[in-house]
């Protein structure tokens, strides 16, 4: 089985390695994650081999994005099967595993706080989340120093913020997104399915059926941001424990559409809900995504 060259805990063991590998003239690549890994975290690590030649991918569950009735303490940890499934790869060169101590230093105190970008969708619903977000992904970029690092658009938001803290900040980062990776019956890939019951994973196709839906209708000429919206949202209602949105935003500064709104030629349409006590996320760029990426056969997600 090929090996992961190394796996290391502290900071400055990564820096060192990072720098010597840019010294040899090779491309880091990067890959942010939490662990629990899937399909969705391997693809983003095959994505950053297209990328770069030394490719470094993080495991580490920031506390500072968890709010204090969220998953932090159940949050999936299993550090030996998450190295077992990139060492299956052969594609990572470096494993960062750091203690929450050696990201937060004694007396840590700085934050780095974002704008507009963050007061819509999942904003105002997880106060602190993005600012939590924005922070450690600064650290890490930090640490890592110059590269081309990978997300996944599932969390659209937070791929939009975190290019907008490499843009704004100067950082020496190109950011790459991903399209998200999905299970053959539609479900978006997602650390939090295990959390599904059978029945409520079957639920959770409602989604994916209301992503479709819209999208469709989106790809026959419809541009009303509240009929494709409502198609969405009937899918999600139909299934849903409850629903936190689904909303029609620009693609670029996430204000979310008047339902009276004409859209252009691409929007944002983004879904936050809970099935049971699982709150999933998914969304589709109109204009943007492949129908296909839904699989080609839909009818998994007839209610």
């Amino acid at each position: 089985m090929p090996l992961i060259q190394r796996v290391v805990a502290m900071p400055a063991e990564v820096r060192a390695a990072c720098d010597a590998a840019r010294a040899r003239g090779l491309l880091v690549g990067f890959v942010p994650t939490m662990g629990a890994l899937h399909e969705g975290h391997l693809a983003l690590v095959r994505k950053a081999r297209q990328n770069a030649n030394f490719i470094v991918v993080s495991i580490f569950v920031n506390p500072t994005q968890f709010g204090p009735n969220e998953d932090f303490i159940k949050y999936p940890r299993n550090l030996d099967v998450d190295i077992d499934r990139l060492s299956d790869l052969a594609d990572v060169d470096l494993v960062f595993a750091p203690e929450v101590s050696s990201m937060y230093l004694a007396g840590d105190e700085t934050r780095v706080t974002v704008g507009a970008l963050a007061s819509h969708l999942c904003g105002p619903l997880r106060p602190g989340h993005f600012e939590g977000v924005a922070t450690v992904v600064t650290k890490l970029f930090g640490v890592v120093g110059p590269c081309t690092a990978v997300f996944g658009k599932k969390d659209y938001q937070q791929l939009a913020i975190v290019r907008r803290i490499a843009r704004d900040l100067f950082l020496p980062v190109t950011i790459v997104g991903h399209p998200i990776i999905r299970d053959p019956d539609g479900l978006a890939v997602s650390s939090r399915n295990a959390y599904l019951l059978p029945q409520e994973r079957v639920r959770a196709l409602g989604l994916s059926r209301g992503l479709l839906l819209a999208s469709r209708a989106f790809a026959s000429g419809e541009r009303n941001a509240g009929v494709l919206r409502g198609l969405a949202l009937a899918a999600v209602a139909a299934v849903a424990t409850s629903v936190d949105y689904v909303t029609v935003a620009d693609a670029e500064s996430l204000v979310p559409f008047d339902d009276a709104a004409a859209i252009g030629a691409r929007a944002v349409l983004a879904i936050a809900c809970r099935i049971g006590q699982t709150r999933l996320i998914d969304n589709v760029v109109l204009g943007e995504d492949d129908l296909h990426a839904f699989g080609e056969d839909d009818s998994h997600a007839q209610f």
